[in-house]
């Protein structure tokens, strides 16, 4: 395989970010920032390996999916960004930290070998899944910007196909919405989609809101932890208010065909599984010599180093990062500490080059915020606990303050201010998920 590493100037410090997520994308501003001058003069450079040109800010794929925002403004564009940054756009398949080399399988193209002399994980996480019969088929995750649109145009569209019908078999399995996991993910897609339906089934003549079955599945006996236990009791009801089924102690036995079995007792069909039961850390955290801790993320010290190892960094959800704050436990896997971390891994990076003592990674967790629709929120920052429009507001106001760049925060409020004055649109698209069906058709009629 070709070595890409022999074909730069050796003598510049190579940096190699794993991952444009979060960790990935703010690690990589913040060494643009601080290396500035090496860069120019080419004794640095820095690679950032991801299967995308882009970084999502996932805290608002709920509002994307709900029509809130577009979806283009809650991805920011890793080469606009990043313009020292080389960005290549591919997947790390291994990892040799014992001779500084990773095995790089690009999107297209032959696979390659790249050198560096420090390298960064931040490969983050993807979905975690159990062997239950029919999830892989039927169901679908929530965590892509691809993933959020998909469910935008299939509860439209199957709200078409409801009001198309006079079967009742068809119209029940169409208008019956599932989603399995009751943590942030999972509530705020629910909440947010439901939002969205309620409004749009005003405009069919033979839909209204009771024909909507909505469905919240969880395993514990609680959602939302991360509000903590008045607050996730709080949003419990609100949704039950609104007539969703809170099903909690309750499992996924199995979704074969979209025929969904639940532990409870309660077996129906739905059209619409929507899984956001957990992550787990990204594959490329076992693709090598690196070491893993009990749960199978990368061992990473207070000073977000790689355990026993020097020259790699890790954080974010593939790494597993000791709370200083709390002894004994890690750092929840969130947008909150990923970014927070960023800022001490990209300085503990050019302290380690220039042979400086690094920095632990110290943040005290300072609460949680998660819309629930359109005017509607759950917040307990700091011990405050709100709910209805003032957490709303602030879940709006928190989130903008973290999305990447000014660029993306004023296409947000733009977005925000429009529906203020417009309904948004509850049209579905889902055509531009196989684009040349059309075509295909009627190249067949010759």
């Amino acid at each position: 395989m070709p070595r890409r590493g022999t074909q730069v100037d050796h003598k510049a410090k190579h940096i190699l970010i794993v991952g444009g997520g979060y960790v990935g994308l703010y690690t990589a501003l913040r060494l643009q920032s601080l290396l500035r001058r090496p860069l120019r003069t080419g004794t640095v450079r820095i690679t950032l390996v991801d299967p995308q040109s882009y970084m999502t800010y996932q805290p608002f794929l709920p509002e994307a999916a709900a029509g809130n925002l577009s979806p283009r403004h809650v991805v920011t564009p890793l080469r606009r960004v990043l313009p020292k940054v080389r960005i290549l756009n591919g997947k790390v398949t291994n990892v040799s930290h014992a001779t500084k080399s990773v095995t790089f399988e690009p999107n297209t193209g032959p696979v390659e070998e790249i050198d560096y002399d420090v390298i960064v994980m931040a490969a983050g996480s993807v979905s975690r899944t159990l062997p239950i019969p029919g999830l892989a088929d039927a169901a679908i995750g929530f965590k892509t910007i691809g993933e959020a649109i998909a469910l935008r145009n299939r509860v439209l569209a199957l709200l078409d196909r409801a009001d198309s019908t006079d079967d009742e078999k068809v119209r029940r399995r169409a208008l019956t919405f599932v989603v399995v996991g009751g943590g942030f993910a999972g509530v705020e897609a629910l909440a947010e989609l439901e939002d969205m339906a309620r409004d749009a089934v005003k405009y069919y003549d033979t839909l209204s809101e009771a024909d909507l079955r909505w469905v919240l599945v969880e395993a514990s006996d609680r959602i939302l932890p991360e509000v903590g236990p008045e607050m996730g009791k709080w949003t419990a009801e609100e949704l039950q208010k609104r007539g969703i089924e809170v099903k909690m102690k309750t499992l996924l036995k199995s979704c074969e065909g979209g025929n969904v079995v639940l532990s409870d007792g309660d077996e129906f069909e739905s059209a619409t599984i929507v899984w956001t039961a957990g992550v787990k850390p990204s594959p490329v955290a076992n693709a090598g010599d690196l070491p893993l801790d009990e749960r199978g993320r990368i061992k990473t010290t207070t000073r977000l180093t790689v355990a026993g190892t020097k020259g790699a960094f890790a954080a974010g959800d593939v790494a597993g990062v000791p709370d200083v704050t709390n002894p004994g436990q890690y750092c929840a896997p969130n947008a909150q500490h990923a970014v927070r971390q960023s800022k001490v891994l990209a300085e503990n990076v050019v302290d380690y080059l220039r042979g400086r003592p690094l920095r632990e990674y110290r943040h005290k967790y300072v609460g949680s915020v998660a819309g629930l629709g359109l005017h509607k929120g759950v917040a307990n920052v700091y011990g405050v606990k709100l709910h209805g429009l003032p957490a709303w507001f602030m879940h709006r106001t928190y989130h903008l303050s973290r999305v990447p760049t000014l660029n993306r925060k004023v296409r947000v409020v733009a977005d925000w201010t429009l529906a203020l004055f417009f309904k948004r649109e509850t049209v579905s698209l889902g055509e531009i998920e196989s684009p040349r069906e059309e075509f295909r058709a009627a190249a067949a009629t010759g």
